[in-house]
């Protein structure tokens, strides 16, 4: 009797011109798609362009003024596409702009507390093509040195870094060297400062922030501060120098000061 050999049985793919018009229905997809949620997020634009017109017209125009589109976008993420509560803060944000005058800060105006070190915009970007404010927290003497001269440093500082950003990059890093803190350093209202500046008038601007080499003391500031900072608490990282070298610089790019 004549043995049957049985052969399993094999699925075939399909041709590879069906594959093609899977992968080009795909990609249509998700370029139309990509297409309405640009559209919806610029009728959202004009929309609050066209309400701080019409309700803020006082309000100055042009760059980081109430026409920017850019800025509109920016605050309308930020609200998750409110127009209410994008308007509500772009009105404050432009109006602190104005009446600090942020635009005509320069290295003139904050030259005797930059002259403290305390504070740098770095050279070079780190890694992830963010430009980096750098902090020492050690040189920072909130009973010696003036509140509105760290101030206008802190804003100067954020212009200067935010000049930097590559085509396409929207934020920055920010480094507190916390190496020599001590109690005198402490500044409860300034560290909040600091965030409010950045949840109030930059929202979207600050990647994350790293605290570096905090000691015990600063810790228990931190504990004190924490509460208050909002969603900006979860962009905290306490981390060592040696994190910042081997995560966030090349050997060419490394700030000074974190280097061995």
């Amino acid at each position: 009797m004549e043995l049957l050999r049985v052969f399993p049985i094999t699925t075939l793919p399909p041709p590879a011109s069906t594959l093609s018009l899977r992968t080009k229905f795909v990609v249509r997809s998700c370029n139309l798609q990509l297409q309405s949620q640009r559209n919806d997020s610029r009728k959202l634009v004009l929309e609050v362009k066209e309400k701080l017109e019409k309700e803020h017209h006082s309000l100055p125009v042009g760059r980081n003024g109430r026409d920017d589109e850019d800025m509109i976008l920016r605050f309308l993420k930020d609200r998750k596409f409110s127009v209410e509560e994008a308007v509500f803060k772009l009105t404050k944000a432009i109006k602190w702009r104005h009446d600090c005058e942020v635009s005509n800060l320069s290295e003139e105006a904050i030259k005797d507390i930059s002259h403290t070190g305390k504070a740098y915009v770095h050279d070079f970007l780190d890694i992830n093509n963010r430009p980096v404010l750098v902090v020492f927290a050690s040189k920072h003497f909130p009973k010696a040195q003036d509140p509105a001269d760290d101030e206008r440093l802190c804003v100067y500082l954020i212009e200067k870094a935010l000049s930097k950003l590559p085509p396409g990059e929207e934020q920055i890093l920010a480094i507190l060297d916390l190496k020599g803190f001590g109690v005198e350093n402490a500044d409860l209202k300034y560290l909040k400062f600091l965030f409010d500046v950045f949840y109030y008038y930059y929202p979207k601007r600050l990647s994350q922030v790293l605290f570096v080499d905090a000691p015990f003391v600063f810790k228990q500031f931190w504990r004190l501060i924490k509460p208050m900072l909002k969603s900006y608490a979860s962009q905290v990282r306490f981390c060592s120098s040696e994190t910042v070298r081997k995560e966030y610089f090349t050997d060419a790019t490394l700030p000074p000061n974190f280097r061995e």
